[in-house]
């Protein structure tokens, strides 16, 4: 079986189309189209389902899918050591980060460059689901995420820090000037939040409820970046992760309070695919949080009051 041929079966699998995947590939249509047989030849069994097009893949196709995934992991892994043995890592690291997590990624980063400077990091923002599912099928080589979502699905965890939360308002703001807004004020204020079904505004509510309040925001966003944008106009106000001082910690007009912490504190933390030997990526990733403090580093971090 060639490794190539492997390759030209997960895109088509992918892409479920022969004249995507061969263009994907780099090759005419007919090479892609021989180059599966020969794999169906080479493996005595069907993996592809044909009409006029692509239809779908056999069950045994689908086994292979899995494996395949993994043998090319493990391919590029066994290259990647091998070149690291004789100049460093090279290529990129591939992190899946939960937009809750994502304003304290940069502490990774940093971690990651000192030590590899030869490779490159690519951070994508996704949720959790997406995060595990791009582990199962090695798209990623971590991820950062609650760590009590993770120990369900079997990730090996490695805790970064136990996350808190600040009231943020703009200056001008009744509260502005305080040292610490409690949770019945801020479920008061106008709020912009996230949406319901996203793990960050699932934890909000459960926090506010253990101090007896609920969270009626007036307006609900998929992304921070939605609620940053209504920071810096108009009468709303925010609970944001105690990272979020790393990117709004000195902005000008904004505030970022403390807030009473929450009985329950959920953990964030690196996870990786539970699989032996880890990637020469992974094995990096979890040397350098391993080594890191960075709950001590977002403890530091002083309390940002907007100037007028």
């Amino acid at each position: 079986m060639l490794i190539r041929h492997l390759k030209f079966f997960i895109v088509l699998a992918e892409e479920k189309h022969f004249g995507r995947a061969a263009e994907a590939c780099g090759v005419t249509q007919p090479t892609l189209s021989q180059a599966i047989r020969k794999l169906e030849e080479d493996l005595n069994l069907a993996l592809v389902i044909r009409g006029h097009r692509f239809t779908a893949l056999t069950p045994e196709g689908e086994k292979l899918l899995r494996w395949g995934r993994r043998i090319l992991a493990d391919h590029d892994s066994l290259h990647e050591d091998l070149r690291g043995a004789q100049g460093g890592l090279t290529g990129d690291l591939r992190l899946g980060v939960i937009p809750a997590a994502m304003p304290m990624v940069s502490l990774i980063s940093e971690r990651f460059a000192r030590r590899h400077p030869l490779a490159g990091i690519e951070i994508r923002s996704m949720s959790f689901q997406a995060l595990r599912r791009a582990l199962e099928i090695f798209e990623i080589d971590g991820g950062v995420t609650y760590l009590d979502e993770a120990s369900q699905e079997g990730l090996q965890g490695f805790p970064l820090y136990r996350e808190r939360y600040l009231f943020a308002c703009r200056a001008g703001h009744p509260l502005a000037a305080r040292e610490i807004v409690d949770w019945a004020e801020a479920a008061a204020q106008p709020l912009c939040l996230l949406r319901e079904e996203m793990k960050h505004r699932r934890i909000l509510d459960e926090a506010a409820a253990d101090f007896g309040v609920s969270l009626r925001p007036k307006i609900t966003c998929n992304s921070f970046l939605g609620v940053a944008s209504h920071l810096r106009a108009g009468p709303w106000c925010a609970i944001v992760p105690q990272a979020f001082r790393f990117v709004f910690g000195e902005v000008g007009g904004l505030a970022l309070l403390e807030m009473p912490e929450a009985p329950r504190r959920h953990m964030v933390g690196l996870v990786l695919a539970e699989r032996a030997p880890q990637t020469p990526m992974a094995a990096a990733l979890q040397a350098c949080v391993e080594e890191a403090d960075f709950e001590s580093r977002l403890e530091t971090l002083p309390p940002q009051k907007a100037a007028e």
